[in-house]
C-alpha cells in the first residue's frame, strides 16, 4: 500500500473518530498517532491535512489538533438577491433538460454524445499521457490556440490556420460568438426547430431570438428573406450539415440563396458544423463557409461530440475583421485552452488511430440509427419518424396530436428512459408534438427497450385522451 492510500485509510479512521467527539476536543498528537497506526509521521500528517482541508480538524499550531464546528448562525435570507438580479435570461427549464445525464439505470434516449464504447479511449489515453510528459503541457500557450491544431482544424475548411481560434468546446464556441458579433438586445436569427443550446447562448447574450421554419431541406430562404427585412438583424444561426434535431441538409439551391441573402443584408452566418465527421451514409456536404469569399460565414467545428465529452476542443474559423474581433476578444474569456487539451487533440488527430475511429464509429453509429428506425416503424402509430437522416446522431419523432410532451418527458423518465421534449427545441410555440430520440449513448438492446416504454407510454395517454 503506497502513502497515500495509508493517509486515506488513517484519515477514515480518524474522521469516524472525530464524529464521536464534541467539537472543540483535541486528538492525540502526530508522535502517539505514528504509534497508534504504525505509520510515519509525514503519512499521519497527511490524513490530519486531509480532514483539515474538509473542515473536519483544526490545526493551531503549538497546541495540537482539534474537532471543528461550523458556528452557529441565523437562517440565511436570500430575499433580497432576487430584486438584485433581475429577471433570469437563461430558461432554467430548458437548460436542466439539456443537462440532464440521468442515472447509470437509465436509458439514455437524449444525450447529445457518444457511449463509451464508441470513444477512442485508449488513443485519447496514449496521447494524453505523451502530451503530460511534453515541455509544453502546464505552459500558456498562444490565445487563439497551438499553431500545429489550428492547421490541422483549418483544412476541413480550406482556410489559413490564422482564421482559426481554438475554444473550450462547441457550446462555448457558441455562446462567445454571439456575444462578440452581436450587442445585448440585438436580434439573432435560428432555424426552427434548433439545437436548444443555441437559444440559451443567445440567451446568456441577452440577445432576442427570431425563428424562421425549416423543412428537409434546411431553413426556408423565401421566410429568411422576411425576417432579414422585418428584424435587421445582422446574425443568422444555421447548421447546413445535419441539423440537429431533424437530421435536415440545406440543399444546395437554399445555400446559393441564403448565402445572397446575407450579402443583401450585411449579415453574418454563425454555421454550426457540429457533424462534419457523423456522416453515416457518405460525407456530408462541403462546409458553407468553402462557398463564401467574402467572410459572411463563421463556422464552428467541435471535437467533443466525435471523440469524448471530456475534450473540450471546439473551433471558430472566422476571416477578415471579424476574425480579428474574435480572437482579440478572447483574450477576455480564458486567457487560452489548456495546452495539455490542446496537445491531447493534436496527437489524435494527427495519429493513424484518427481514421480507424472515424471509420469505426460511422459503423456502430450507422448500426444503431437503423435499429432505432426499425423499432420506431415497428410502433409507428403511436411513434412516426419524420424521415432517416444521413448523419449525425438524432431522430425526430412525431406523436399523436393529444400527447403533452413536456409531461411525456418526465414520464418517460420515471420510466428509467431519457428522451428530448420536442418542445425545448422551438423559439415559439412547437407546431405539433415532437420528441428527439438519441441514438449515440444506448445500446442496441437499450435502444428497443427504450422505444418499446415509450410508445406504450404515448399509447395510454392516447387511449386517456377524450
Amino acid at each position: 500500500m503506497n502513502d497515500d492510500n495509508r493517509a486515506a485509510e488513517i484519515a477514515e479512521v480518524l474522521r469516524r473518530r472525530a464524529e464521536t467527539m464534541a467539537v472543540g476536543d483535541r486528538l492525540p498528537g502526530v508522535r502517539q498517532l505514528s504509534r497508534e497506526f504504525a505509520a510515519s509521521a509525514a503519512t499521519v500528517s497527511a490524513a490530519l491535512a486531509r480532514l483539515a482541508a474538509l473542515g473536519l480538524l483544526r490545526a493551531e499550531p503549538g497546541r495540537g489538533t482539534f474537532v471543528a464546528g461550523r458556528r452557529s448562525s441565523p437562517d440565511p435570507d436570500y430575499s433580497w438577491q432576487s430584486p438584485a438580479l433581475g429577471r433570469a435570461r437563461v430558461d432554467p427549464r430548458r437548460a436542466g433538460r439539456l443537462g440532464a445525464h440521468g442515472g447509470a439505470e437509465d436509458i439514455q434516449l437524449s444525450w447529445g454524445y457518444t457511449a463509451a464504447e464508441l470513444q477512442p479511449a485508449e488513443a485519447l489515453r496514449a496521447q494524453a499521457s505523451r502530451a503530460a510528459r511534453g515541455a509544453r503541457a502546464w505552459s500558456m500557450v498562444p490565445v487563439a490556440g497551438l499553431p500545429d491544431l489550428r492547421r490541422v482544424l483549418a483544412a476541413d475548411y480550406g482556410a489559413e490556420p490564422g482564421d482559426v481560434l481554438v475554444v473550450p468546446g462547441g457550446q462555448q464556441a457558441l455562446v462567445f460568438v454571439l456575444r462578440t458579433l452581436a450587442d445585448p438586445g440585438d436580434t439573432v436569427i435560428t432555424e426552427s426547430p434548433t439545437y436548444p443550446g443555441m437559444v440559451l447562448a443567445a440567451q446568456a447574450a441577452g440577445l432576442a431570438l427570431a425563428a424562421v421554419p425549416a423543412d428537409l431541406d434546411g431553413i426556408r430562404p423565401d421566410l429568411l428573406a422576411d425576417v432579414l427585412e422585418r428584424t435587421r438583424a445582422r446574425v443568422v444561426y444555421l447548421q447546413p450539415g445535419c441539423a440537429n434535431p431533424t437530421g435536415a441538409v440545406l440543399s444546395a439551391e437554399r445555400r446559393a440563396r441564403v448565402l445572397a441573402l446575407a450579402a443583401e443584408h450585411g449579415a453574418f452566418v454563425v454555421e454550426d458544423d457540429w457533424a462534419r465527421h457523423l456522416g453515416l451514409d457518405g460525407p456530408p456536404p462541403p462546409p458553407l463557409l468553402t462557398e463564401d469569399p467574402h467572410g459572411h460565414v463563421l463556422a464552428i467545428a467541435t471535437l467533443t461530440k466525435v471523440v469524448a465529452p471530456g475534450l473540450r476542443i471546439a473551433a471558430v474559423v472566422a476571416r477578415g475583421p471579424a476574425g480579428e474581433r474574435l480572437r482579440t476578444a478572447r483574450i477576455a474569456e480564458d486567457m487560452c485552452v489548456p495546452a495539455l487539451l490542446q496537445e491531447t487533440a493534436l496527437g489524435l488527430l494527427t495519429s493513424p488511430a484518427w481514421p480507424r475511429h472515424l471509420k469505426l464509429l460511422r459503423s456502430r453509429l450507422a448500426e444503431r440509427r437503423d435499429a432505432m428506425v426499425g423499432h420506431l416503424h415497428a410502433h409507428g402509430a403511436q411513434l412516426r419518424l419524420t424521415h432517416s437522416p444521413r448523419g449525425g446522431i438524432h431522430l425526430w419523432v412525431r406523436l399523436p396530436e393529444s400527447i403533452d410532451t413536456g409531461g411525456l418527458a418526465v414520464a418517460a423518465q420515471a420510466a428509467g428512459v431519457l428522451v428530448g421534449d420536442g418542445a425545448h427545441f422551438f423559439v415559439d410555440e412547437p407546431p405539433a408534438p415532437y420528441v428527439r430520440l438519441s441514438y449515440s449513448a444506448a445500446s442496441e438492446p437499450q435502444i428497443a427497450e427504450g422505444v418499446r416504454r415509450l410508445a406504450g407510454l404515448v399509447a395510454e395517454r392516447s387511449a386517456s385522451f377524450p
